[in-house]
């Protein structure tokens, strides 16, 4: 069975206002904004298309997530990692191996809309292998100074094309592009 072209790989990603996204500390309390932006719309809710139907995530999102209290339900998730680690739900694989082979010859076969959902590595690796898309990142109303980079030591430059922008509300702007190739 060949890929199915439809199919999208999609990174999903928040960062501060200085691109880092994540604390070195691995604190996510920024997340949290309590600022207001009185000319922003609200976040809309996704339609039944734009759900994903399988996660990507490399195994520091994984274990963050489920600190957290996995918000990931029963979506078919699969966490790229060489260590040995408990699933949380049955629906959670591991998976240690060639990145583009999983991608291209065995989840753009089973899934239309596949979210890569953290963390910056696993993104980076996506864009260089050219396995995603479309980026969408939300950026978050702060300045961290420090942290992990969300793309660090890209090999060259990867152009985009802006599909979307909003200014939300609560002061995030969301961003959406098209990787191009």
């Amino acid at each position: 069975m060949a890929s199915d072209p439809s199919a999208r790989v999609t990174i999903h990603m928040a960062s501060s206002a200085d691109g880092y996204v994540s604390r070195h500390d691995e604190d996510i309390g920024w997340f949290e904004t309590d600022d207001a932006y009185e000319n922003g719309v609200e976040a809309e809710q996704p339609g039944p298309d734009d759900m994903p139907d399988c996660f990507v995530m490399g195994s520091r999102t994984y274990e963050l997530a489920v600190r957290l209290g996995w918000i990931y339900g029963d979506v078919p998730t699969v966490v790229l990692t060489t260590r040995d680690l408990e699933p949380v739900r049955p629906t959670v694989e591991f998976y240690s191996g060639d990145l583009t082979a999983l991608v291209q010859d065995r989840l753009r076969k089973t899934y239309r809309n596949i979210w890569m959902a953290g963390g910056a590595n696993v993104a980076a690796e996506f864009v260089r292998l050219g396995l995603a898309d479309d980026l969408r990142m939300s950026v978050l109303p702060i300045i961290l100074g420090d942290g992990l980079p969300f793309y660090d030591k890209l090999d060259r430059h990867y152009p985009l094309h802006l599909k979307d922008a909003k200014a939300l509300k609560n002061g995030v702007v969301s961003l959406w592009y098209e990787i191009r190739k």
